[in-house]
């Protein structure tokens, strides 16, 4: 793969057929088949202000697939929670770590960014409206991999316990996903001419905008 690229071959199914061998291998081997995405990815041509890369046009593809299928089932493969019934869900203890997730994460994020910039301590960029802010602290809230570990952690010997934190987690990282999605898909979108050449620059072909597009000025 990595002659392929050297050789400046632009098609991704050659890519593709490679990935495939190593990925077998790699398995085959007993190496965690993972490791076989990242090698793959290192070799595949990406090019800065490269109208149609190979990498680029291979990420567009997948990413929808890999957000809302794969790490989701991902996720809830790797928890285990057995569901029983909406009572499990309002029990003390997962409603204390949705509320952790959805309520204080927003909040610390939030509110730290909040104090800094009336502090003075950072100044924010005009780019960069409050409530686009406000939308990312949400996402914070998202809790798979660490929150599930720190579960196991703090039960070691209650399995039922370990259930229920990973219950709340699951819950929580739901409401702040699609809360956080929800305020920043509806929000209006606000790029500065700064941002938007250097978005231009760097993803050009991507997506195109008419000549006479208007660009917006930045508002203070």
């Amino acid at each position: 793969m990595a002659l392929l690229n050297l050789f400046g071959v632009r098609r991704l199914w050659p890519y593709m057929i490679g990935f495939a061998l190593l990925w077998y291998a790699m398995l085959a081997s007993g190496i965690h088949a993972t490791i076989s995405g990242v090698l793959a990815a290192l070799t595949i041509p990406l090019a800065r202000g490269e109208a149609h890369s190979p990498l680029k046009r291979l990420e567009h593809r997948i990413h929808p697939w890999v957000m809302l299928a794969i790490v989701p089932l991902f996720g809830l493969a790797s928890a285990g929670v057995h569901i029983d019934g909406l009572g499990e869900v309002l029990q003390p203890l997962p409603l204390a770590i949705m509320a952790g997730l959805f309520v204080g994460k927003q909040v610390g994020v939030f509110g730290s960014i909040w104090l800094m910039v009336r502090f003075g301590v950072v100044e924010r960029e005009p780019s960069t409206p409050w409530i686009q802010l406000y939308g990312a602290a949400l996402l914070t809230g998202i809790g798979f991999t660490m929150s599930l570990f720190i579960g196991a952690l703090a039960f070691p010997n209650d399995p039922e316990l370990v259930d229920a934190a990973r219950l709340g987690t699951i819950a929580g990282s739901i409401m702040a996903g699609v809360s956080g999605w929800a305020l920043l898909y509806f929000s209006r979108p606000f790029v500065v001419e700064d941002d938007r050449d250097e978005a231009l620059e760097i993803f050009a072909g991507d997506f195109t905008e008419p000549a006479d597009a208007p660009r917006p000025k930045a508002e203070r």
